[in-house]
């Protein structure tokens, strides 16, 4: 299960919001080791593509850098889809390199008439996909 704060929940979906037509991509950082998500990292789409996003190479390694110059790890690795459902897609599961992560993905896209946009959480290890309960909190307790 994905446990995050509300503010962190917003945020993602107002970069998925304010990036649309084109895909939003980021990262959501936390203390190594813990599994809570704290520090909210929106970054470029290299790609700037409505149906496909990249980290810029330079941008990512600088957020590796700072990671484990603060002692943390990618807790969420997050992404929009656009136009379609938020659901890993083929060429979202070979960029899934993080076992460890949280892969959000939000839908700008009206797919379900459940309003305009869909948050859903996955772990993708081996190319293997497992949706996962989120449970959004005020703080962490």
């Amino acid at each position: 299960m994905l446990t995050l704060t509300k503010a962190l929940h917003d945020r993602i979906v107002e970069h998925a919001r304010q990036d649309h037509p084109d895909e939003a991509c980021g990262v959501v950082a936390g203390p190594a080791g813990s599994g809570r998500p704290e520090r909210f990292i929106p970054m470029l789409n290299a790609a700037r593509s409505p149906t496909f996003y990249e980290f810029d190479s330079a941008d990512l390694l600088k957020l590796y850098r700072e990671m484990d110059d603060r002692d943390e790890e990618p807790v969420i690795v997050y992404h929009s889809h656009t136009a379609t459902e938020a659901y890993p897609s083929r060429t979202d599961l070979t960029y899934a390199n993080e076992p460890g992560a949280h892969y959000v993905l939000v839908s700008t896209a009206d797919t379900d008439d459940a309003g305009p946009f869909q948050f859903r959480s996955f772990r993708i290890v081996g190319g293997e996909v497992t949706e996962e309960e989120v449970r959004i909190v005020e703080s962490y307790a």
